[in-house]
Formats: structure tokens, sequence, C-alpha cells
């Protein structure tokens, strides 16, 4: 195969989830060989689907899956068995990669024990996402391998918007605003061609961040030192006053786990509902069910409050961009956010599809076509 060609299988680990693309990458133009995905890892009702391309149906079938390397392994035998080539690379996405990881980088030794030293940052998704990084350098040895972060975008974040209000010697334990969603926003200004100058990007999804972006730059975003914070998503609190925790500390949530459990499993649209995070679901309640009705008016509300927020810190808005799964295919929530929203002028509304696996492909490829002029 020419060097200019590359069979880049890209990795999108979540906390009980893996999706998977194997992409052909000929000269920096990308290509969809077969992907899929493994979901509710570690649960006994898991379910696998695996398709060639995008415009064949999922083959989908339930299958307990009890850990990440499982899934990893049941992926590579779904591929190998459709004929497709085995990968030349494979890039990852970890959701973070604390204080001393801001950019996207070819995986070394010390990449891999610094990750191991950060894991504190995002223990929900950190420990899944380096299982398979590892697993993957066993079953494939020799194979070259990038990491790509979810925190790399908002390294651009000014003093103002990274720091909080807190004493020098915590922010030197790394606490401040890392931000979120980063390789989704980096797929979105790929796809807008040109970059309006002042852009609110509302990635609402299971999680849900919005971002202020300013000449293609991350200048301001609603998650902060983990993806717990900013609005309401589907299961997570987003942010609170600190006072919170220490009362409910003082009432019988002293231990870390039952917090943990709290703000990012039972809060969020399924914690005011009292029924369920999916959108869909809610909607088909809320004419019937208050609680329901209230978890959506919070949701709307909420965004809404973050994209004005995110104007004022633009200095004005020339485009409000839609994404992720509720952002993308939820046309009632949209006209809910966006209604009275008219104060801030003029400006576009677009939609524009997450491509957090197409961006990993990208990303993985340039940085090995970066380093082996480099060598």
């Amino acid at each position: 195969m020419p060097a200019a060609c590359r069979n880049i299988l890209a990795l999108n680990c979540g906390s009980s989830s893996l999706k998977f693309g194997l992409y052909q990458v000929n000269s920096g133009n990308a290509s969809l060989l077969c992907e899929g995905e493994a979901e509710e890892i570690g649960g006994t009702r898991g379910q696998f689907w695996f398709r060639h391309t995008e415009a064949e149906r999922k083959q989908k079938r339930d299958l307990a899956i009890p850990d990440h390397e499982a899934a990893l392994s049941e992926a590579l035998q779904s591929m190998k068995n459709s004929g497709a080539p085995g990968p030349d690379a494979a890039g990852h996405r970890f959701v973070h990669g604390g204080p001393k990881l801001r950019e996207h980088q070819v995986v070394r030794p010390e990449i891999v024990q610094e990750l191991e030293q950060s894991i504190a940052f995002a223990p929900l998704h950190m420990p899944a996402a380096l299982a398979v990084l590892k697993d993957v350098g066993n079953r494939i040895p020799g194979l070259p391998q990038v990491v790509c972060f979810d925190t790399s975008f908002h390294r651009t974040l000014p003093d103002v918007s990274r720091r909080f209000a807190l004493p020098a010697d915590v922010s030197r334990l790394g606490v401040e605003r890392f931000g979120f969603h980063g390789l989704s926003l980096e797929s979105i200004l790929v796809q807008m061609n040109p970059v309006p100058e002042k852009v609110v990007i509302a990635h609402l999804g299971n999680g849900c961040s919005v971002t202020a972006v300013k000449g293609g730059r991350s200048i301001d975003t609603t998650m902060g030192l983990t993806p717990t914070g900013g609005i309401m998503m589907g299961t997570r609190c987003g942010d609170l006053d600190p006072g919170v925790l220490l009362f409910l500390m003082a009432h019988g949530f002293a231990d870390r786990d039952r917090l943990a459990a709290l703000v990012d499993h039972q809060s969020g649209l399924l914690g005011v509902s009292g029924t369920t995070s999916d959108v869909r679901g809610l909607l088909g309640l809320r004419q019937s069910d208050e609680r329901a009705d209230l978890a959506l008016r919070m949701f709307s509300y909420q965004v809404k409050k973050a994209i004005g927020a995110m104007a004022s810190a633009l200095g004005g808005l020339n485009t409000l961009v839609f994404a992720g799964g509720i952002g993308e295919n939820n046309s009632e929530l949209r006209d809910e956010i966006k209604n009275g929203l008219a104060f801030l002028g003029n400006f576009e509304i677009s939609v524009i599809p997450s491509q957090e696996d197409l961006q990993i492909t990208r990303l993985t490829d340039g940085l090995l076509t970066f380093s082996s002029k480099s060598a």
C-alpha cells in the first residue's frame, strides 16, 4: 500500500460503550470501510452492531459484553469476518489528558504513564480508554497509535475563563476549566467553510456543552474541570452552588462514590423527571406529566441562558450551531431554545452533525504523516 494511504481504526470509548470505525485515508481524504458499536458494556443486556458502510443497515444483536477489552475483541473479529483490511494505525478519543497533555499525541510509553496519572480528572471515562489503548498494543504489537483529547480544543481559553476563583495552590493541582467535546467541535469547524468570526456551538446529547468560538478558537465553554459541569444533561446535574455539596456531605452523602453517583448518574433530566433521561420519551410524556415538562423546560432554559452568555463573551453572534444527538435530531427542543434569542440580533442557525470518529481519523493520519517526515 502506498505511503500516502492508511487504514486507520478510530476508537471512541465511553464509560459503557465503544464506538469504532475503520477508515481508508488516501492523501488526506478519508472513506469509511466499516463501523460499529458495543453498548451497555458491563451489563447483562448489552448490544452490538456492525455495518460495512453508512449505506448498509446495521447488523444488530444482543450480546452481554463484560468489559471494554471484550468489546474490542468483538470489533476486531467483526472487521476480520467482513473481509475488511487490518488497520495500519489506531486513533483513540480520550476525554481528558490532564493538565500536562493538551495536544493530540503519537503514543509513547511516557504518554501512557501520564495518562495513568490523570485518571482522577475523568474517572468515568479514562480507565476504559486506557484499557483499550493497551489492549490494542497487546493484540497488534508495533501498531502506531495516537491519542486525541477532547480537552485539546480548549487549550486556547484565556485566563479569565480558564481560572476558577480559587487560591493559587489549588490551581497548581490542575483545578481549572478544561472544557470537553473538543473533537466534536473540531469536526464541526472543518465542515464550516469559511468559519465565521463569532460562533456559538451547542453540543446537546447525553452530555451537553455550549462553547464560544472566536476566530476558530475556543474562548469559553460551559463544562469545567470535569464533564459533569455546565448545563444540565441526561443524568448529570451540571453546575451547582458548591454549598449544595457541603450541605449534602453533612446530611448523609459524605461518601465520595455516593456523591459521584448522584451528580453523574441520578440527576439532570432523569433526576428532575423521575422517569427517563431520554428526550424523546420526555416529549411524549410532557402533556400528562408535570415533572417531564419541567425537566424539558429547565433544559431549554439553561441552554438558552448559556447561549446568551457565550454570545456576550464573543461580543456578538454570527452563527449558532446545534450538534449532538438532541441538537441534530430534535427540532421541537431547538425551537424552544431559539425562542427568545432575537435580542442577540441577526445571526444564522445551522445544524451540523458531529463527526468525532472522522476527526480522530484525520488527526491520526496527520500526526503520523508529520512524525514520519520528521524522523
